[in-house]
């Protein structure tokens, strides 16, 4: 399977020193974003580019601040194969909260699926093989969301968490599109601070344990693709 690989995990067998970054995805500024795209394999029929704003770094913190006010949901539901995974997130991280929030409103997620499963670590989603995945992010904007990690939410099992670009990002900022959940029943605190965790898993951690168990391939993306749909709930 020809897959756009997004992320590198270290080749250690010490999970206590496994990663979660992600790099930056190919380039798409060639690619006219306002025709319609058929998205495959099930997936919705076409995507409404037409409701996504731009946003530059410079504008971002206003914007997701602007942005929170008008959407103060926290809670959220991802759909797949497998059941249901339902989230809460944390209003302390309110960059994160905001910026993902938006994503699923736009129904970003739903062009994605589960693309890294490290059995006994984590689950990662939020990135597909798909190039209507990456028409949408080049739609959506080139930025990194500034680090809101804190001591009082470390990566313990459940915990949900934004992955990061790994070249030149001295500052532990998040990647705006890539998340994951910690599966580990000890947790993954060597990511503590360098990670944002901007929710916990409320309900369906036997689904994250379900997934964690499927067949992978190389790069650790799963033979058979986890897709996924996430709503909010609340």
């Amino acid at each position: 399977m020809a897959t756009l690989c997004l992320f590198c995990g270290c080749q250690e067998s010490n999970k206590s020193k496994k990663t979660i970054p992600t790099k930056t995805p190919p380039k798409t500024d060639t690619v006219n974003v306002a025709e319609k795209v058929v998205i495959p394999d099930g997936g919705k029929e076409d995507f409404d580019f037409s409701k996504i704003k731009k946003v530059t770094q410079e504008e971002l913190k206003p914007f997701l601040r602007e942005y929170g006010k008008k959407n103060p949901e926290t809670k959220i539901r991802i759909i797949t194969d497998f059941g249901n995974i339902t989230v809460r997130l944390f209003t302390d991280t309110p960059l994160h909260r905001a910026n993902f929030i938006r994503l699923v409103k736009l129904g970003y997620f739903d062009t994605t699926f589960f693309h890294r499963v490290d059995e006994g670590f984590v689950i990662q989603g939020g990135n597909s093989d798909k190039w209507v995945t990456q028409k949408v992010r080049f739609a959506i904007g080139d930025f990194l969301i500034p680090s809101e990690a804190t001591p009082k939410h470390p990566h313990v099992r459940g915990a949900f968490s934004m992955a990061k670009y790994s070249e030149q990002n001295i500052s532990d900022a998040s990647s705006p599109f890539e998340f994951f959940i910690v599966q580990s029943k000890t947790g993954a605190h060597h990511l503590d601070g360098e990670h944002t965790v901007l929710g916990t898993v409320i309900d369906g951690m036997d689904v994250v344990d379900a997934i964690n168990k499927v067949e992978t391939g190389d790069n650790e993306w799963p033979v058979k693709n986890v897709y996924m749909d996430i709503e909010v709930v609340e």
